[in-house]
Formats: C-alpha cells, structure tokens, sequence
C-alpha cells in the first residue's frame, strides 16, 4: 500500500511541474521564439532575463521600475499615461488604436499579424502581460 501511495504521489508531482512548465507565456515572432513569461513574471527575450512584469502591475526592466499598467489597463511610462489595454485586447496609444492582442493568441499591429502567443489571452490578467512585453520591451510594436 505504502508503495502505491508513493508511486501515486510521484505521479502528481510530475503532474505539478509539468503544469508549471506549460503554465508560462510563449511570444512568438516570425515563427521562432521570441520572449517567455514565467508564471513569477519573469520576462526572458531570446533566453536572457530582461525584466519582470510583477503582480501589481509594475514593469522592471533589469531591476529598475520602467512602468506599469494599472488595473484598468492604462499603461504608464514613468508615472505618464501612454496607452491603453483595454478587455477586449484593443491596444491604444494614445487614444489611438495600433493594435490587438485577440484571445486565441494572435497578435496584432495595424490590423496585420505582428506575432503569437501561447498559454493566454483569454483573460483581461493575460492580455495585460503580453501588452506589458509589447510596450516595454518590443522596440518595434509600440513606438513605431
């Protein structure tokens, strides 16, 4: 009995991890990997730690605090409203639509496929994170 416990319990731990491995965001960008999210919030671009995308809503790039995105969706750079995120997955700057981040994964920049995401987006919390990646650490999405 002792050995079929063990064995179950073996089994459930492997279940565990193997949930926290596929539990983490995966951003791709013509095809190959670009970034991953860890489920702490870790954000690696091309395998190397960047920043972190933190719980309540801060975005740190190599420690440093960079700029949030409020619970509403607004985005801040600096303590300064830049853009929006809103439920739907419309991305704003300011005021202007440039992008969507749609439930089933694919991202968008002007109406044309920018890139993918797994293991999201469809709740606000994930669209949030991926918008967070986007704005912060994709030099070509949000700026240009």
């Amino acid at each position: 009995m002792n050995r079929s416990r063990s064995a179950l319990l073996c089994i459930a731990a492997l279940g565990l991890l193997t949930a926290d491995a596929n539990g983490e965001i995966v951003i791709r960008k013509s095809g190959s990997t670009w970034a991953r999210i860890d489920d702490n919030g870790t954000i690696r671009i091309k395998g190397s730690s960047v920043g972190r995308f933190e719980p309540n809503g801060t975005v740190r790039k190599r420690g440093s605090s960079v700029g949030s995105i409020d619970n509403d969706g607004t985005i801040r750079r600096s303590g300064s409203s830049v853009g929006r995120i809103e439920a739907n997955g419309t991305l704003r700057r300011r005021g202007s639509s440039i992008g969507r981040i749609e439930s089933g994964g694919t991202i968008r920049k002007r109406g044309s496929s920018w890139g993918s995401a797994s293991n999201c987006c469809g709740s606000f919390g994930s669209k949030k994170t991926i918008a967070a990646v986007l704005v912060f650490f994709a030099d070509d999405y949000f700026d240009n």
